[in-house]
């Protein structure tokens, strides 16, 4: 498990990987946001937490809808990009399983795309229990194991510039990234009423701002091309500028298909 906590910090810590999050993979998991906070009952004077914030999508979007939000964020570079974004908010550094609140002290929590970036899920999601009241709720996602295409471009590229991929420390806690998966990881945890589902979006990106992730060291595909020559890294550029040029739409930009798994529980009085 230390190994696993080592390389998300290392996955996301980097310099400037707030900014290149911001770009273009920020926006790619805002699609799941309707529904997520739809899941946990998000509205005006409902006490909200949102647990890895990121650049605050979802703390913006808790706060729209008249809740009372507080974030978190393991990343001291996302904790201050969402900070100067929404000051009104309460935004602290803290990585599950360990939450700097009280029990019972928030009506609801999410955590867009967090649970597999744990190392431990069970116990992620039953910290996010302790902290939400009897009757409060929960929502989580994570991406779908085979139906998410949205990362597609990338590996093509890969693939065209002859590069492979190390391998990356997995999960230490196997589940199945379904709805019957996230549901039962939730049921586990002790929350009940666990139910799941799919989302399916499309995102539409500008090719720079979507190639702004990997050439700014976010997530796996991020350090693959920090890990590249100088020379290499420019040819798998040239990979995916071709690719991309053959997929854009006419307005020149991406429109990519995303899959995803959401899941909802209620905290038993």
């Amino acid at each position: 498990m230390q190994d696993f906590d080592v390389h998300e910090r290392r996955m996301w810590g980097g310099d400037g990987v707030a900014q290149a999050y911001s770009r273009g993979f920020a926006g790619l998991c805002a699609g799941s946001l309707p529904a997520l906070l739809a899941a946990a009952g998000a509205g005006p004077g409902v006490r909200l937490l949102d647990v890895g914030t990121g650049t605050g999508n979802a703390a913006a979007a808790a706060l729209a809808l008249g809740a009372e939000v507080t974030a978190v964020d393991a990343e001291p570079q996302m904790v201050k990009v969402a900070a100067e974004r929404l000051p009104e908010v309460p935004v602290s550094l803290a990585q599950l399983p360990e939450l700097p609140f009280g029990d019972g002290e928030f009506d609801a929590v999410v955590a867009n795309f967090v649970v597999n970036h744990v190392a431990d899920p069970v116990a992620a999601l039953a910290e996010l229990r302790r902290v939400v009241r009897p009757g409060g709720r929960v929502a989580v996602t994570l991406w779908h194991a085979t139906g998410n295409h949205a990362m597609d471009l990338f590996n093509q590229a890969l693939e065209a510039g002859e590069v492979e991929r190390p391998a990356f420390p997995a999960v230490p806690v196997a589940f199945e990234r379904t709805p019957e998966g996230l549901a039962g990881l939730l049921a586990e945890a002790g929350w009940a009423e666990p139910a799941g589902r799919e989302l399916a979006w499309t995102y539409e990106v500008d090719p720079e701002d979507w190639w702004a992730g990997p050439a700014g060291g976010v997530a796996n595909i991020g350090l693959v091309v920090a890990g590249l020559p100088a020379q290499r890294a420019a040819g798998l550029k040239r990979e995916y500028d071709r690719l991309a040029a053959a997929q854009a739409g006419p307005d020149g930009r991406l429109a990519l298909e995303a899959v995803a798994v959401l899941a909802s529980g209620v905290r038993s009085l």
